[in-house]
């Protein structure tokens, strides 16, 4: 299968690294005595992913770069004739407030915007029939939002008619739209965008990436995420002494990760108290000589008392029987192997006359819903700031992203070319089977030479 940057350079029309703009920036800006990124600023990713860059830059002999995001000294929208608006669209992450009132309060203090307006319950809100009238925000209505959790503007999910929607933003004379979102909802705004672009209509569509699951490439850690696993240390710790509590006790939590373990994985090393971490990932199995049974049976005839079992919400889904089904915005989802494997090992264990205590902890409404920490809220409010630069200097099409300590502006299509997953050779991944010690007992002839394993 060719390699992500390989697909990349073979479709240059559809996976480019350069910014749409919507025209030449002449007028000048309202902000002073700051640090201004000039016109040609690129931020090279070859500091990011060394080892496929230098792979891609040895094949083509390019180095790809993205636009550094910041402020201009000239930028494409008049201020004073800058009517703003804001969606948040899919699930529930922490930050969003955060987000929100970042992108209210630049607007309204750096360029002195005075119409902005939150449309409410997603993309749904940009369909008038649904009837949900558009808030107007102001600094004083956002003042206070970040101390909560959600959305003051309300989601929904749903592909909704991408004609109508722009419909809307030109009733409304908006030419400036933050999608707040993920995989799903920047595609959305990337078709608001392309019909913008055929109408010929001069509306900047900006998004701030939201991915609890942190699954989007080229933007860093998308907030919420390290809120996230912050979070989830206490679920591991319950299920710790839930297990310890129990003779043949196992602790058993289901964490967010549809398609990408990176909770999972950051939470085991969060809290290593834990003895197996299942993501999407790395398929594995139930029964068998290395599947998770055999491998508690392994770890109880050790001489251990307990379990400590961290699996993605995505993980382990062939294993299960049952009809597929798919969310309003076109999602898989995912069945519960949490309560699958619960089923499965008590089940097992009783048939062996050997009973085992299982406690199924699920956090993940609890942990999606709660507010931003306080690394998570500086991120938001900074890639916040970022989005407006972008959107007033006529930037479109794009997605704000963290590089390192750099900001820098990534094409919506780059972004979701695909699901960023975790990679089973990375240095990650290594620490999470170093900190579990899984692979002791789901693969012990890997330890034939003598290793010694006592977790």
């Amino acid at each position: 299968m060719p390699s992500l940057f390989d697909r990349i350079y073979e479709d240059p029309a559809k996976f480019t690294f350069l910014t749409e703009t919507l025209g030449e920036c002449k007028v000048d800006t309202p902000i002073r005595n700051t640090n201004f990124v000039e016109e040609d600023d690129m931020y090279s990713l070859l500091s990011v992913r060394a080892g496929y860059v230098h792979a891609f830059v040895k094949r083509y002999g390019v180095v790809p770069k993205l636009e550094s995001a910041g402020p201009h000294r000239k930028i494409f929208h008049d201020p004073k004739a800058t009517r703003a608006a804001i969606v948040t669209a899919g699930g529930l992450c922490p930050g969003l407030n955060n987000v929100i009132k970042g992108l209210v309060e630049v607007l309204a203090f750096d360029y002195g915007v005075k119409t902005i307006y939150g449309f409410r319950y997603g993309y749904a809100g940009l369909i008038p029939e649904f009837g949900y009238e558009p808030m107007l925000l102001t600094p004083d209505t956002v003042d206070t939002i970040h101390e909560d959790g959600g959305t003051l503007l309300g989601s929904s999910r749903g592909q909704q008619d991408t004609a109508r929607m722009v419909d809307t933003l030109e009733r409304m004379g908006i030419n400036v739209l933050f999608a707040i979102g993920g995989d799903g909802s920047l595609r959305c705004a990337r078709d608001v965008s392309d019909e913008c672009r055929r109408r010929g209509l001069k509306i900047s569509v900006v998004g701030i990436p939201k991915t609890i699951d942190n699954d989007l490439h080229f933007v860093g850690r998308t907030f919420g995420f390290e809120t996230a696993v912050a979070a989830a240390v206490p679920a591991i710790r319950s299920a710790h002494s839930e297990a310890l509590g129990a003779y043949h006790g196992i602790g058993l939590v289901k964490l967010m990760g549809r398609d990408s373990g990176f909770i999972a994985a950051y939470a085991a090393l969060a809290n290593p108290v834990v003895n197996f971490c299942l993501i999407p990932e790395s398929p594995f199995t139930v029964d068998g000589e290395h599947g998770l049974l055999r491998a508690l049976e392994r770890r109880f005839a050790s001489g251990k008392s307990h379990a400590v079992i961290v699996v993605a919400e995505g993980a382990g889904q062939d294993l299960m029987d049952g009809e597929v089904r798919k969310d309003a915005s076109g999602n898989i989802l995912k069945k519960d192997v949490g309560e699958y494997l619960k089923q499965r090992i008590t089940t097992h264990f009783n048939k062996k006359g050997d009973g085992v205590t299982v406690k199924y902890i699920d956090p993940s409404y609890t942990i999606r819903s709660c507010p931003a920490d306080a690394s998570d809220a500086v991120l938001c409010y900074r890639l916040a700031r970022m989005a407006v630069h972008a959107a007033m200097a006529g930037r479109t099409n794009c997605v704000v992203g963290r590089l390192n300590d750099d900001y820098s502006l990534v094409p919506i299509p780059l972004a979701t070319i695909e699901r960023r997953k975790v990679e089973l050779s990375s240095n990650l991944w290594a620490s999470v089977l170093d900190a579990t010690g899984q692979e002791f007992y789901m693969n012990p002839e890997k330890n034939a030479a003598g290793a010694v394993y006592n977790p």
